[in-house]
């Protein structure tokens, strides 16, 4: 279904899967300390200009921060970012900021990515390319930007405080659960984001980069289809390498499981798993020359669990005794749909599940 500006709303939306992986119960969480401050407006301004305040660059490394956050790309529209700019204008209360408070004393956006880059556009006067001029408000503000602003309301908008929760950080690995923890907290109402988009802002870094240079493979494109805007495509690569990688370990819930996979090759490139690197290219090459692009769909959609399943199989023969007679490949995929049907179409998560569907692939592929 395409909503009226033109998106597919199955690709925003979470799936069932994606919001029972949210509300997974963590067995050991652990308490964190944290300290509220009020910063002005302006001053927000002057520290996200100098990059004292940073909003990190969503699933890439970025050298500044020690403990990336939690951002999507930017979603607010036109109305909302109006309303928000209007809201301050007319000294209506406004919703506080989560920071993390790093060592070299930078405070790193956990939420409220959308109102501060909101109050740095207009304060620059520039939006997409465009004159910031308010419009989705009353018309007493109507067509006003920064620099028009009468002093009255240049004073009420900067001026204007806004409440910042800060937790601090030590860019440890246990820091960053916690902080993973707080952010499920407050991933709610909105467009909430995916326990992968969370996972790749968290453990921004050289692997994250390689999954996704793995998830900009060509065949791999063309099996998949166009890229996921909610990264489903790019946390389908990383499920497939953790199952090679970290065979026998998988438990639920999936969240844990691929956090700590990534935790662990966190710093990590394509040099330290050219092995892997090369068997899933050669897969998606062997998948599409063989069977083609529809190869993992079950209807119209990508079956992420049949990808799976097929992908570590396949991956796994290439591992242990090199490059299979293509000529079975096809059989091969159509007898995992078959032998493994409910384990790629109901509760594709639990760990009988994963483990009946990864068996069966693997065994099938071994025998060609």
């Amino acid at each position: 279904m395409i909503d009226e500006q033109g998106e597919n709303v199955e690709e925003i939306e979470l799936t069932a899967e994606e919001l029972e992986d949210i509300s997974s119960v963590s067995s050991d969480a652990k308490p964190i300390s944290y300290t509220g401050q009020d910063f002005d407006v302006d001053g927000l301004i002057k520290r996200l200009l100098k990059r004292d305040i940073l909003i990190p660059t969503f699933g890439h490394d970025d050298q500044d921060i020690e403990a990336a956050g939690f951002q999507r790309a930017f979603v607010w529209r036109r109305p909302q970012m109006d309303k928000f700019i209007e809201s301050i204008l007319l000294g209506y209360p406004i919703p506080g900021v989560f920071l993390v408070k790093q060592s070299d004393n930078r405070y790193l956006v956990l939420d409220g990515q959308q109102r501060l880059l909101t109050l740095r556009f207009f304060y620059e006067g520039i939006y997409e390319g465009r004159e910031f001029a308010l419009r989705n408000v009353a018309d007493d503000f109507n067509g006003l930007t920064y620099k028009k602003l009468p002093d009255d309301l240049r004073r009420q908008f900067d001026n204007t405080f806004i409440q910042a929760i800060i937790v601090t950080s030590d860019g440890t690995t246990e820091s960053l659960e916690s902080i993973y923890r707080i952010f499920e907290r407050l991933n709610s109402g909105g467009t909430q984001l995916t326990p992968h988009e969370i996972r790749v802002a968290l453990y921004a870094g050289s692997f994250i980069d390689f999954l996704e240079e793995l998830n900009s493979n060509a065949a791999w494109r063309s099996l998949y289809g166009k890229k996921s805007p909610r990264l489903r495509d790019q946390e389908l690569v990383l499920r497939i390498f953790g199952l090679v990688a970290k065979p026998g370990i998988y438990k639920r819930p999936l969240k844990k499981f691929l956090n700590d996979i990534v935790a662990q090759f966190r710093n990590e490139s394509r040099g330290s798993h050219i092995g892997f690197a090369e068997a899933f290219e050669c897969a998606s090459q062997i998948i599409l020359d063989t069977v083609g692009g529809d190869a993992f769909r079950t209807g119209s959609q990508v079956n992420a669990a049949l990808a799976e399943a097929v992908m570590v199989g396949l991956i796994r023969r290439l591992l242990d005794k090199g490059e299979p007679k293509t000529t079975g490949i096809s059989g091969v995929i159509e007898e995992i749909k078959n032998q493994a049907r409910d384990a790629i179409s109901r509760s594709t998560a639990d760990e009988s599940q994963v483990i009946s569907r990864i068996t069966i692939s693997t065994n099938l592929f071994n025998g060609v």
